[in-house]
């Protein structure tokens, strides 16, 4: 018997709308479905499959309010925040892949050796088949449908389980698959909890997206490498923010006030730490404390979306504060009471070993501490097992790409935060524990292709130079390979001349 789903607001507890889950009985035949939806849609060319990708970009801009709305009910976002970073990354990467797609997913012709003069080389791209896109609470629309729309693109039919935290976001996206008279099962949409998305990985999926935390991706790579299913890991972060006494303190200061408390924290690329150069250090605090205080709940700052999650960040801060942290702005975790909006806290005299700046908080906290030399402030970023975003602020540029190419993370940015996952052209991703693979760019439909690579030869020569028989080509072969090799002017001339000196016997 099927479980009914109940979706509530997480700021009000209102109920929002209620349906049945999908049952794990129901997996088998929803990949079925998918493989033949695959069939077809396969076979469409990339201009068709282009026609409704374009019907959901206006789709989108044409009911923008509406879906504002759904997605601040679904996760307790203020409306701007709902509209920036959920909404409009959405309707920039069609308008991205709309024109890059024909150009990334064309026949790619590639150089071909001298030695193998007369054949052509190209690289194809082919959909993997049904993709299966897991996605995470805190970004609901976004992260659904940026992959979703990638993995279409490419040509493959997806399964995608959005979030049991945020379930009416599945519903919206379902909504909108018939809105634009999307062919039948090249979508869907499986909805349920935990057993549900593992039922789905140990199904027939030839590809996996996963964007979510770091164990459960952990073990979805374990699941997906005994079959060799290919797979793209987007996970958490812990996001260093490295301050020299010589930036702009007052934008500083304003990007790690966004940088931290947008979307409450709940953000993968949040700033979790802030090393501040001693020359400055002081005032820098003071001038983030009366930035931080300046905002408003509710209006600056959206409820979390997860209670789960506001108990991390509680223990987080506890732990913090028992080991000698002090609190700068916001409630005690004693005081907090049952409210899912959470006032911005700053903490300060945080030291290594603290959870706060070891692992995830996924809150609107901000821990800050101050740095000596650029080498300390180097290993203190590098510390964590993440490996996700990093940001370095200070006038002088060739210190900023000296820094910055001295971080182990997947992206980096130089005076601003986070905007290096914003700009469609640029590959996203992590490394160490904040995940495998890439997307956005062009990785973002490679990841959903599988790559076969051709050499071609008109076929009228009776033998190639290197096939049988052997008799007296050493001298020949060997005098070609140096020619090759060699820095000679004459090399090109060399080498066409012990060809055809070949190609004669």
């Amino acid at each position: 018997m099927k479980n009914v789903m109940i979706a509530k607001h997480p700021a009000t507890g209102e109920t929002i709308d209620q349906w049945l889950e999908t049952g794990e009985n129901q997996v088998p035949e929803m990949y079925e479905k998918a493989s033949a939806a695959f069939q077809y849609w396969s076979t469409r060319s990339l201009e068709a499959r282009l026609t409704f990708i374009k019907k959901i970009k206006q789709y989108l801009l044409d009911n923008m309010d509406e879906l504002v709305d759904e997605i601040c009910a679904a996760t307790g976002k203020v409306k701007t925040e709902a509209l920036t970073a959920d909404l409009m990354p959405v309707i920039d990467i069609i308008g991205h892949y709309e024109k890059r797609a024909p150009k990334i997913l064309k026949r790619k012709k590639v150089s071909t050796p001298l030695l193998f003069i007369g054949k052509s080389s190209y690289v194809d791209y082919f959909p993997l088949g049904t993709v299966l896109v897991i996605s995470p609470w805190n970004y609901p629309f976004q992260l659904s449908m940026t992959p979703v729309i990638s993995a279409l693109m490419a040509g493959n039919s997806v399964i995608l389980k959005p979030s049991e935290v945020t379930p009416t976001i599945g519903l919206l996206i379902e909504k909108i698959a018939r809105e634009v008279n999307l062919p039948k099962n090249v979508l869907q949409v499986a909805h349920g909890g935990k057993e549900l998305g593992q039922a789905l990985v140990s199904g027939t999926p030839d590809g996996i997206f996963f964007t979510g935390s770091v164990e459960t991706g952990r073990k979805i790579g374990v699941e997906a490498s005994t079959r060799f299913i290919p797979y793209t890991l987007e996970l958490g972060g812990k996001d260093p923010m490295i301050v020299f006494e010589d930036a702009h303190i007052n934008r500083a200061v304003n990007g790690a006030v966004w940088g931290a408390f947008t979307n409450a924290g709940q953000v993968c690329m949040s700033i979790e730490r802030v090393y501040v150069q001693h020359a400055i250090h002081g005032e820098f605090i003071d001038r983030l404390v009366e930035e931080t205080k300046k905002l408003k709940l509710g209006e600056d700052i959206g409820s979390l979306t997860f209670p789960h999650q506001k108990e991390i960040i509680r223990n987080h801060v506890k732990d913090a504060l028992d080991k000698g942290a002090l609190l700068l702005t916001g409630k005690h975790p004693d005081h907090w009471g049952e409210s899912m909006y959470l006032e911005p806290m700053i903490l300060t005299n945080v030291t290594e070993e603290m959870s706060i700046i070891k692992e995830e908080t996924f809150g609107p906290v901000l821990p800050v501490t101050s740095f000596a030399s650029e080498e300390e402030a180097i290993e203190k970023a590098n510390s964590t097992e993440f490996g996700l975003n990093a940001s370095v602020w200070t006038k002088d540029s060739t210190r900023a790409n000296r820094v910055t190419s001295k971080l182990v993370t997947g992206s980096a940015v130089i005076n601003d935060v986070m905007v290096s996952v914003a700009n469609p052209h640029l590959p996203f991703g992590g490394v160490k524990s904040s995940g495998v693979g890439r997307y956005h760019g062009d990785e973002g439909l490679f990841i959903f292709t599988r790559q076969m690579s051709v050499m071609k030869d008109a076929g009228i020569k009776q033998r190639e130079v290197n096939w049988y028989p052997y008799e007296n080509k050493y001298s020949k072969i060997r005098t070609l390979i140096k020619a090759y090799f060699s820095n000679s002017k004459q090399r090109a001339e060399l080498i066409r001349s012990g060809i055809k000196q070949l190609r004669k016997k």
